[in-house]
């Protein structure tokens, strides 16, 4: 069980510099695997998001967010509809911050006592909650939506596929974080 396992930030600092970026760019990958919809399109993002926070832990699990965001934010067209800069101020901006948040707060709960899996998926579920609370709130803001209107647009949609990948990556974290632990050694 994770509980046995050690935490990443006890991982010597090559260890977790690697484990930051391989999940920068499986969140790179996550967006190329995309179904595009309007307003904003269907990815993989949120799992990358969530198995980062869950694996890494909070800090680096949002630190690799953040990179990903940074290389966003400087114009390479990383996000899912490749619009690099714009994306972060168009429809899915919001959606952008919000995997930061969501690895921080999945991070967080399963390094303070998400031990068993259904306690990662709850963990990942409140993930899922910043996101939709941060994407949504920025869709309604960019687009001039009520609010109704923009969670039935930018959650509803997604909100089963959604509830699946915090179950995937609460099934895959403890794998994960042992596998990175191994690096360490």
């Amino acid at each position: 069980m994770l509980r046995t396992l050690s935490q990443m930030q006890d991982a010597k600092l090559p260890a977790r510099l690697v484990g930051i970026g391989v999940f920068t760019l499986v969140t790179v990958v996550a967006a190329r695997i995309s179904i595009p919809m309007d307003p904003v399109p269907f990815t993989f993002q949120p799992l990358a998001a969530l198995l980062a926070g869950m694996i890494l832990g909070a800090r680096d699990g949002a630190l690799s967010q953040l990179i990903y965001v940074g290389l966003i934010a400087i114009g390479l067209p990383l996000d899912a509809n490749m619009r690099g800069q714009a994306a972060l101020f168009g429809p899915t901006g919001g959606y952008l911050i919000g995997f930061i948040a969501a690895a921080f707060v999945s991070g967080w709960l399963v390094e303070h006592g998400a031990n068993r899996t259904w306690q990662r998926w709850l963990a990942g579920v409140a993930g899922i909650a910043v996101l939709y609370v941060l994407g949504v709130s920025w869709l309604a803001v960019s687009r001039g939506l009520p609010l109704d209107a923009a969670i039935s647009a930018g959650a509803l949609p997604f909100l089963l596929p959604d509830l699946a990948k915090a179950l995937i990556a609460a099934a895959l974290a403890e794998g994960g974080r042992a596998l990175m632990m191994r690096g360490n050694e």
